[in-house]
């Protein structure tokens, strides 16, 4: 009985499918999580430019309503910071250049995360002109609402630069990423 019993263990071990668990470290550094985010990163940013492009003069007003940029700059500012979302984003989605891209975007949300949070901090209620360019009809209190979830937003975009940076970084030191 006893080696009867021993042998059905033994057929229900091997029969077991054995996965490996990933650690936390590796999963994050997962190049199927890094493709993904990536390509998420590079349509935010992307789909954030194109209006942007197509009406420089809104945009401009945007930048102008922050309250931070000299208005000599406004409108430079204006046309060349759509083109650097714009091909930072498509270098994301096609993954050349993933490092460099993901460090100016990274920055770029940084700079967005400071410009917001200053009018936050001055109660200027704006709209942000991340995604659309057209004057809202909101109350000063929705567009504050909006702001601070917008930070929040971008706060979130700033981890997904972190881990494509990270994973990359592992990687391009040898460090054997899980695939």
């Amino acid at each position: 009985m006893a080696g009867l019993a021993e042998t059905r263990r033994q057929e229900r071990d091997r029969a077991r499918i054995v996965t490996p668990i990933l650690t936390l470290k590796e999963a994050l550094a997962s190049p199927w999580l890094t493709v993904r985010v990536q390509i998420a990163l590079g349509l935010f940013f992307v789909v954030a430019a194109l209006p942007k492009l197509v009406d420089p003069p809104s945009f401009a007003h945007m930048i102008y309503n922050y309250r931070i940029v000299p208005g000599t700059f406004v409108n430079v500012l204006a046309l060349v910071m759509p083109w650097f979302e714009l091909l930072a984003g498509l270098a994301l989605i096609l993954g050349i250049w993933t490092r460099t891209s993901a460090a100016l975007v990274g920055a770029l949300l940084l700079v967005f995360i400071v410009a917001i949070s200053l009018n936050l901090a001055r109660t200027n209620a704006i709209d942000c002109g991340c995604f659309d360019v057209s004057a809202a009809n909101k109350t000063a209190q929705e567009r504050l609402a909006d702001m601070r979830l917008v930070v929040l937003r971008d706060v979130g975009m700033l981890f997904m630069v972190a881990q494509i940076l990270w994973a990359k970084g592992r990687t391009a030191a040898g460090a054997p990423a899980a695939s």
